[in-house]
């Protein structure tokens, strides 16, 4: 096992509190919340049960992922038709310029906060 997999492997939760493996070492039964997520399930209020760890020197530290007990898990819950609703509204918020409050296909940039059109209009002039 290299140096980098040793500042990792605390499988008793020691070192750090909670149990650490190397990335791409946790033992079966654990996932994280991407990987429950794809499975159609959701921590459910559980507390994390361990940590995947790696090294990563351009980053400056330790990256960590939790990971929580499979077992454990709950169905994900279904969309209602209100939550389907507002998410349509807030979709409908960022494509829409506030300033000349046309409709977009495709959400505007937030850095401008407008159109681009709205955002330069001296430079559409000229061509």
């Amino acid at each position: 096992m290299g140096r980098a997999y040793a500042k990792c492997f605390d499988p008793t939760g020691a070192r750090y509190g909670i149990p650490t493996y190397p990335w791409r070492m946790a033992p079966d039964g654990y996932a994280t919340r991407r990987q429950l997520r794809a499975r159609g399930l959701r921590p459910g209020g559980q507390p994390v049960a361990a940590q995947v760890m790696r090294y990563n020197r351009r980053a400056g530290g330790p990256r960590v992922s939790y990971l929580y007990l499979i077992d454990l898990a709950q169905p994900v819950r279904p969309m209602t038709s209100r939550k389907w609703g507002a998410l349509a509204l807030a979709m409908l918020a960022r494509r829409t310029c506030p300033k000349c409050r046309i409709t977009y296909g495709y959400c505007l940039p937030t850095s401008l906060g407008m159109c681009v059109l709205c955002a330069f209009p001296d430079e559409h002039e000229r061509k």
